[in-house]
């Protein structure tokens, strides 16, 4: 279809228009950021927490400024926005020491980003998901904690004419993830910057010499090493560089993972997903925004050993025994987003 009668679909134009009032909510808040810093952050938050209000099905109850409490007494540091299961007790909504087991996901709210906030929601991120005792029987229960946790910002601070604000953040997410991190479960799931780029974290479960194609000399088998791995990452969408012959499929490509590129967009769409693996209520709304929304993207890798996992599912995982290829919501899949 040749580019000038080219329909975008309604919710890419809802997504585009909520990066719009992002960033007008963005040079609003700065006005006043110098004078009242405070307030200026408490805006923030209070416009992620109204946009997850308004895009998560409602019985889920977004709130602001809280601590998560586990089972055991010990509590999170302050987090900036909480979105409650929908099993929370309606009671217990304003007491900001929250049932950690009723969270689905929390998230810390910058106006501007920088380098500092990326490493101190990857320490936070740990601190919070280490709450929660680790899960066991599937790969995906020991590769996830039962918390979604993520930083959003209304933009970023590199903003100079020489500046690599994605070389900046990608590279302070990464290297702050190996020296900080211990175990894929405790990793930071989701980062977004308003008017730039969103992050979502993936991982894989095994792969190694009993799967197949399997073959020593191939670039990826040299980066798992000859026993193979498990591996996480990072996705930056819509950052793939597609070059076609068909100048058609290019410039359908190129509208689809440029001028229609929303990182909100992206991030409501990674969100959905995340959340549906513990809420199947939430599936087929989360294909919809995949298909819709979703772009080809890149990423880097870390490695994991075996070690990871539990002496129950191990060897099972190191064989490929029972691991399947690409099956949605199946806890043995070889791959989750």
């Amino acid at each position: 279809m040749p580019m000038n009668t080219m329909k975008t679909h309604d919710l890419r134009d809802f997504m585009q228009q909520i990066t719009e009032q992002m960033a007008a909510e963005y040079a609003r808040i700065q006005k006043r950021a110098v004078e009242d810093p405070g307030t200026a952050g408490d805006q923030g938050e209070e416009n992620w927490a109204q946009l997850l209000r308004e895009w998560l099905p409602s019985h889920y109850h977004v709130v602001t400024k809280g601590r998560l409490i586990n089972e055991r007494g010990e509590t999170s540091p302050q987090v900036d926005v909480l979105v409650l299961k929908s099993s929370y007790p309606p009671k217990l909504h304003n007491n900001k020491h929250y049932l950690a087991a009723g969270v689905a996901a929390a998230f810390e709210c910058k106006t501007t980003l920088k380098a500092q906030h990326v490493r101190e929601a990857i320490e936070t991120c740990a601190k919070v998901k280490s709450l929660f005792q680790p899960r066991v029987g599937s790969p995906f229960k020991e590769l996830h904690a039962p918390i979604i946790y993520g930083l959003l910002a209304h933009s970023h601070s590199w903003k100079g004419p020489q500046s690599t604000p994605l070389d900046n953040i990608e590279g302070t997410l990464f290297d702050t993830n190996e020296r900080c991190v211990d175990h894929p479960r405790l990793e930071l799931d989701l980062l977004c910057v308003a008017d730039f780029q969103s992050w979502s974290r993936i991982c894989t479960t095994y792969f190694g010499p009993h799967y197949r194609p399997w073959d020593e000399a191939l670039p990826i088998a040299k980066k798992l090493g000859p026993n193979g791995a498990a591996s996480s990452g990072y996705i930056a969408r819509a950052r793939s560089q597609v070059i076609l012959d068909n100048q058609e499929i290019q410039e359908y490509l190129q509208e689809r993972q440029g001028r229609a590129y929303s990182a909100v967009g992206e991030f409501i769409k990674d969100l959905c997903y995340k959340i549906a693996w513990e809420d199947p209520t939430l599936r087929e709304l989360a294909i919809y925004f995949a298909n819709v929304l979703g772009h080809t993207g890149v990423g880097s890798m870390r490695t994991w050993p075996a070690s990871i996992y539990s002496d129950k599912i191990r060897d099972n995982v190191v064989r490929g025994i029972g691991v399947v290829g690409g099956e949605r919501w199946n806890e043995w899949s070889m791959a989750f987003d």
